[in-house]
Protein backbone atom coordinates (compact mmCIF):
# COMPACT_ATOMS: atom_id res chain seq x y z
CA UNK A 1 0.00 0.00 0.00
CA UNK A 2 1.47 3.99 -0.69
CA UNK A 3 1.86 5.75 1.54
CA UNK A 4 0.88 9.57 0.63
CA UNK A 5 1.82 11.51 3.97
CA UNK A 6 3.28 10.79 6.82
CA UNK A 7 1.94 11.13 10.08
CA UNK A 8 2.02 14.05 12.57
CA UNK A 9 4.28 11.79 14.86
CA UNK A 10 6.69 11.16 12.09
CA UNK A 11 6.47 15.32 11.24
CA UNK A 12 7.37 15.48 14.91
CA UNK A 13 10.35 13.13 14.89
CA UNK A 14 12.18 14.19 11.73
CA UNK A 15 11.70 17.94 13.25
CA UNK A 16 9.23 19.36 10.88
CA UNK A 17 6.65 20.17 13.83
CA UNK A 18 7.69 21.01 17.39
CA UNK A 19 8.13 18.50 19.80
CA UNK A 20 9.37 18.38 23.41
CA UNK A 21 11.45 15.26 23.59
CA UNK A 22 12.36 13.58 26.91
CA UNK A 23 13.94 10.49 25.38
CA UNK A 24 15.47 9.37 21.57
CA UNK A 25 17.48 6.15 20.51
CA UNK A 26 17.82 4.78 16.78
CA UNK A 27 14.16 3.16 16.95
CA UNK A 28 12.13 4.44 19.82
CA UNK A 29 11.50 8.24 20.76
CA UNK A 30 9.15 9.68 23.60
CA UNK A 31 7.94 13.37 23.44
CA UNK A 32 5.40 15.09 25.74
CA UNK A 33 1.46 15.35 24.31
CA UNK A 34 0.78 19.14 23.97
CA UNK A 35 -3.28 17.18 25.32
CA UNK A 36 -1.53 15.80 28.92
CA UNK A 37 -4.07 13.60 30.92
CA UNK A 38 -1.53 14.94 33.64
CA UNK A 39 1.53 17.07 33.82
CA UNK A 40 4.22 14.39 32.36
CA UNK A 41 2.24 12.38 29.97
CA UNK A 42 4.27 11.12 27.19
CA UNK A 43 4.41 9.74 24.00
CA UNK A 44 6.13 6.78 23.78
CA UNK A 45 6.08 6.23 19.48
CA UNK A 46 8.37 3.92 17.38
CA UNK A 47 10.40 5.77 14.55
CA UNK A 48 9.02 3.57 12.05
CA UNK A 49 5.58 4.05 10.89
CA UNK A 50 3.44 1.54 11.87
CA UNK A 51 -0.12 1.96 12.33
CA UNK A 52 -1.81 -0.68 14.82
CA UNK A 53 0.23 -2.70 17.88
CA UNK A 54 -0.70 -5.93 16.98
CA UNK A 55 0.74 -5.57 13.61
CA UNK A 56 4.97 -4.45 14.93
CA UNK A 57 7.47 -6.72 14.98
CA UNK A 58 8.11 -8.64 18.45
CA UNK A 59 11.39 -6.75 18.94
CA UNK A 60 10.38 -3.64 17.51
CA UNK A 61 7.47 -3.82 20.37
CA UNK A 62 9.67 -5.11 23.07
CA UNK A 63 11.50 -1.84 22.58
CA UNK A 64 8.73 0.72 22.67
CA UNK A 65 7.82 -1.00 26.24
CA UNK A 66 11.17 -0.81 27.63
CA UNK A 67 10.89 2.55 27.13
CA UNK A 68 8.04 2.98 27.84
CA UNK A 69 8.74 1.11 31.18
CA UNK A 70 11.73 3.25 31.64
CA UNK A 71 9.79 6.43 31.15
CA UNK A 72 7.49 5.62 33.27
CA UNK A 73 9.45 4.93 36.01
CA UNK A 74 11.14 8.72 35.56
CA UNK A 75 7.03 10.38 35.53
CA UNK A 76 6.95 8.73 39.16
CA UNK A 77 9.94 9.84 40.73
CA UNK A 78 9.78 13.11 38.45
CA UNK A 79 5.72 14.09 39.72
CA UNK A 80 6.01 12.35 43.15
CA UNK A 81 3.49 9.29 42.06
CA UNK A 82 3.51 5.95 43.15
CA UNK A 83 2.07 4.12 39.76
CA UNK A 84 2.29 5.32 35.76
CA UNK A 85 -0.26 4.87 34.04
CA UNK A 86 -0.29 3.29 30.16
CA UNK A 87 -2.70 3.44 27.30
CA UNK A 88 -2.45 1.69 23.52
CA UNK A 89 -5.43 3.38 22.04
CA UNK A 90 -4.95 3.75 18.88
CA UNK A 91 -7.22 6.04 17.59
CA UNK A 92 -5.71 9.84 17.63
CA UNK A 93 -2.94 9.06 14.93
CA UNK A 94 -2.24 6.10 12.85
CA UNK A 95 1.29 5.57 14.20
CA UNK A 96 1.66 3.45 17.28
CA UNK A 97 2.07 4.99 20.42
CA UNK A 98 1.95 4.62 24.32
CA UNK A 99 0.60 6.69 26.41
CA UNK A 100 2.68 6.89 29.49
CA UNK A 101 1.62 9.97 32.50
CA UNK A 102 1.95 9.74 36.19
CA UNK A 103 -1.07 9.13 37.73
CA UNK A 104 -2.69 9.06 41.26
CA UNK A 105 -5.87 7.51 40.60
CA UNK A 106 -8.24 5.72 37.65
CA UNK A 107 -9.50 9.34 37.02
CA UNK A 108 -6.68 10.08 35.59
CA UNK A 109 -6.91 7.71 32.54
CA UNK A 110 -9.75 9.74 30.42
CA UNK A 111 -9.50 11.27 27.14
CA UNK A 112 -12.02 13.50 27.77
CA UNK A 113 -10.87 15.31 30.59
CA UNK A 114 -6.84 16.05 28.92
CA UNK A 115 -5.72 19.62 29.78
CA UNK A 116 -6.56 21.22 26.29
CA UNK A 117 -4.38 24.23 26.38
CA UNK A 118 -1.64 23.00 29.25
CA UNK A 119 0.58 26.01 29.71
CA UNK A 120 4.52 26.26 27.54
CA UNK A 121 5.67 27.03 31.17
CA UNK A 122 4.13 23.71 32.10
CA UNK A 123 5.53 21.83 29.01
CA UNK A 124 8.54 23.19 29.55
CA UNK A 125 8.50 21.91 33.41
CA UNK A 126 7.26 18.65 32.80
CA UNK A 127 10.35 17.80 29.69
CA UNK A 128 12.83 19.21 32.08
CA UNK A 129 11.52 17.17 35.61
CA UNK A 130 11.33 14.24 33.13
CA UNK A 131 14.96 14.06 31.45
CA UNK A 132 16.53 14.58 35.13
CA UNK A 133 14.38 11.67 36.39
CA UNK A 134 15.82 9.62 33.45
CA UNK A 135 19.25 10.39 34.08
CA UNK A 136 18.99 8.90 37.03
CA UNK A 137 17.46 5.74 35.98
CA UNK A 138 19.65 2.92 34.53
Amino acid sequence: MLKFMSTVFTKIINRELPGRFVYEDDDVVGFLTIEPMTQGHTLVVPRAEIDQWQDVDGAVFAGVMAVAQRIGKAVCRAFDTDRAGMIIAGLEVPHLHVHVFPTRSLSDFGFAGVDRNPSPESLDEAQTKIKAALSEIP
